[in-house]
């Protein structure tokens, strides 16, 4: 495929900080400061979804502003990109003059089957998709046999071109090369295959797609704001091999050749950051890893941490989240999993102190006050502060130091370093 002249580039690693209530900017880039004093440079992306905005009651714009002025108030000098997250043909239109990163969400075309005659025409214009493939990184050859060719072509066609329509209507808009390009392929049933992906990939290039991260649906589950679930092992595996085939894509098709990666719901994942590390560093590749939802806990834990109001506010925000807990639930029934027998009584949480509330919901699963249902519950309950309006936003002011500090103590120490730097 031919990438647009002068196209605008990712870097190697990139993290997708956001920032549910746009308070939090400074302290993420001082912890990105950190990283880059430690030799490790990674580029912030605001990410925020039209749900979050519409849940929020926040625009594009405002998230535009709020990372510009971020950037300016901590001294950042890099890159740094506006996400426009799971966005699809519907909403589109309104990131596009406030966003330089787009996330393309294909998920109500995911499994819509291809016609026959179209899978079969693909799988004849790609001959050589089909067979063994060797290449560096691979444990044993990557097999893809013509009836795979065909299923894959079958299950994912339609949503490489529905990716292909959202790409084209934002280049109309934007121009060739003014942004970046996320195609999201991990809101489907199963994960793909290394082999899937890079029939994906191929398809992608067909399309002119010019994809700079793509995101699989690895195995195991990826639970938001709590540690990943399934085994270590195969995950590394299989993460090594999706590597292997994204190398095979770029220099067969022509894709962008820093085309990496993707993790979603990646924050909280400490049990399979030392395995992404060594993958990327043994294939000299590039990460991409999504962490926002965690910021809006880190706030949480800072207003219970700053006690008076900002404690009674948080118990506020887990009774609401309580009475609710079915309906914020059920956006995210696919990636959260909690116990209600495992969720305090809001009368219970209304006794706790600043650190018993802290200690429940800080991830920290050495600590026997850890409760990761409820951590999973107000991972989904920002809309319980939204409500709240101007009042929550004033206690974000005025505990600032408190909140910043659980913030960029937890995007540094808890994500950049053990992803990217190690111990």
């Amino acid at each position: 495929m031919k990438q647009p002249q002068g196209m605008l580039r990712l870097g190697r690693y990139s993290i997708g900080v956001g920032d549910r209530f746009a308070y939090q900017g400074r302290a993420q880039l001082k912890a990105f400061l950190e990283a880059r004093a430690g030799g490790v440079e990674a580029t912030p992306v605001w990410n925020k979804s039209h749900r979050e905005h519409a849940i929020i009651g926040s625009t594009p714009a405002e998230t535009r502003a709020a990372a510009d002025a971020a950037a300016r108030e901590a001294g950042w000098a890099g890159p740094y990109h506006v996400d426009a997250d799971h966005i699809n043909l519907k909403n589109v239109d309104a990131f596009v003059d406030s966003c330089d990163y787009f996330t393309l969400d294909v998920a109500e075309e995911i499994g819509r089957p291809a016609p026959e005659a179209e899978a079969r025409a693909f799988a004849g214009r790609h001959p050589e998709l089909a067979g063994r493939h060797e290449a560096p990184g691979l444990e044993g050859p990557l097999e893809v046999t013509r009836e795979g060719l065909e299923e894959a072509a079958r299950k994912y066609l339609q949503a490489v071109r529905e990716a292909g329509r959202i790409y084209r209507r934002i280049e109309e808009r934007r121009g060739a090369g003014t942004f970046v390009t996320e195609v999201s392929m991990d809101e489907t049933d199963r994960p793909q295959t290394p082999g899937e992906l890079l029939v994906i990939l191929a398809a992608l290039a067909d399309e002119g797609v010019p994809a700079q991260t793509i995101a699989p649906k690895f195995s195991g589950r990826f639970n938001k704001g709590v540690d990943y679930v399934g085994e270590v092992s195969r995950f590394e595996r299989e993460f090594r091999q999706d590597l292997a085939a994204i190398r095979l894509a770029v220099g067969r098709y022509g894709l962008p050749e820093n085309l990496k990666l993707s993790v979603h719901s990646g924050s909280d994942k400490f049990s399979i950051y030392p395995a992404i590390r060594r993958a990327v560093r043994a294939a000299g590749a590039g990460l991409h890893l999504k962490t926002a939802g965690t910021t809006w806990l880190e706030e949480l834990i800072g207003l219970a941490e700053a006690g008076g109001e900002g404690l009674e506010t948080a118990r506020r925000i887990y009774a609401g989240a309580w009475e609710a807990r079915e309906a914020l639930v059920k956006p995210y029934a696919a990636v959260v999993d909690i116990d209600p027998a495992g969720l305090p009584a809001p009368g219970e949480v209304g006794g706790w102190d600043s650190a018993r509330f802290a200690a429940a919901l800080r991830h920290d699963p050495s600590c026997p006050s850890f409760n990761p249902h409820f951590r999973q519950l107000l991972h989904v309950a920002y809309g319980v502060a939204a409500k709240m309006g101007d009042g929550y936003r004033r206690l974000l002011r005025k505990f600032e130091p408190v909140i910043a500090r659980n913030v960029g103590r937890n995007l540094f120490e808890r994500h950049l370093r053990p992803l990217l730097m190690g111990d």
